[in-house]
């Protein structure tokens, strides 16, 4: 209950019953207002602060379940990663192989995006690292998918070209050499008959008479008949596609010209002893993508397994080449 406030009349010499004014009355409620106003919002800042609303609250556990969605997402994109990284494993090693394609390197498969920010619009959010990352391994992953379906394309018409691949690839010895006696040096480090100096002898030499007919190992088109009074001597080099070229060096005659097709076993020239040559002989290479490969291993057309074994124990025999 509030107190009676008296005030002190000097003229009449008594205590009077104090009354407010108008103004004072004004005054006292604009600071209980004030104080109110004050305390109120002390009060709902606090709450602001330390308790959630309820619509906060539903607002954290969307956030909390978006988050554990994300990560779900993230381990379904591993998988696929995983799935897809065993189907490159498959083309590269076995698919590919077959069909005498290159491997896809790794460079090509796992290129990342270069240029400006491609996730800019995705920063400045409280979850902003978890779907950049999500965003990014989906993105690697559909252009590793791009990627491997272009190489399938590419396998798939291997596949429908295989018979001609297999008509063209060099698969026969140039000469007849059923007796396997014919074959002089093979593809490897040799002693150079003329300098006397060890050097990569990069084809196989068969020994035989002027004259012995020689024959396109694969099926494929004349890119060169070259006449030299050193090195091959006179010399032919036959395109069979995918990548493949053989070279039939140190001839006597020629029995095509450039640009002729031939078939596998067909007569292209006679052995001679040309170039630079210590005896009458054929020298053989294969070349695959410019690079000059062991012959021996493009015999299997017409050699039984230990024929074939037989050779390459010939082939694989150290000495002296014949250029």
């Amino acid at each position: 209950m509030s107190k009676i406030k008296y005030r002190f009349n000097t003229k009449s010499l008594t205590y009077e019953r104090a009354k407010l004014t108008p103004r004072e009355i004004v005054l006292r409620v604009l600071s209980y207002l004030a104080t109110g106003l004050v305390f109120a919002t002390v009060v709902i800042v606090l709450a602001y602060r330390f308790l959630d609303s309820p619509k906060e609250k539903q607002l954290l556990r969307e956030n909390e379940n978006l988050k554990i969605q994300y990560e779900i997402l993230n381990k379904r994109v591993e998988l696929l990663a995983q799935v897809l990284e065993d189907l490159q494993q498959r083309d590269d090693n076995i698919y590919r192989v077959i069909f005498e394609a290159e491997p896809i390197a790794d460079n090509i498969r796992k290129a990342g995006f270069g240029g400006v920010n491609r996730y800019k619009e995705l920063e400045g959010f409280d979850n902003s690292r978890l779907v950049i990352e999500a965003t990014k391994k989906i993105d690697r992953l559909a252009k590793q998918m791009y990627i491997q379906s272009k190489s399938f394309d590419e396998v798939f018409n291997l596949a429908k070209n295989k018979e001609i691949m297999l008509a063209s690839i060099p698969a026969i010895q140039p000469i007849s050499n059923k007796d396997l006696t014919r074959l002089a040096s093979g593809f490897g480090y040799r002693t150079h008959p003329i300098y006397k100096i060890q050097h990569l002898h990069t084809g196989l030499d068969f020994t035989a008479p002027v004259g012995t007919e020689i024959y396109a190992a694969g099926d494929g088109t004349v890119k060169e008949v070259n006449i030299e009074p050193r090195g091959y001597g006179n010399h032919v080099i036959i395109s069979h596609g995918f990548g493949y070229e053989t070279l039939y060096a140190h001839m006597s005659k020629f029995a095509v010209k450039p640009g002729q097709k031939v078939k596998r076993g067909e007569v292209i020239g006679y052995v001679g002893n040309t170039g630079t040559s210590t005896g009458p002989h054929l020298h053989y290479e294969v070349i695959k993508n410019g690079e000059k490969i062991n012959p021996i291993n493009f015999f299997y057309n017409d050699l039984s397994p230990e024929e074939y074994q037989k050779m390459i124990e010939i082939g694989s025999q150290a000495g002296q080449s014949f250029d």
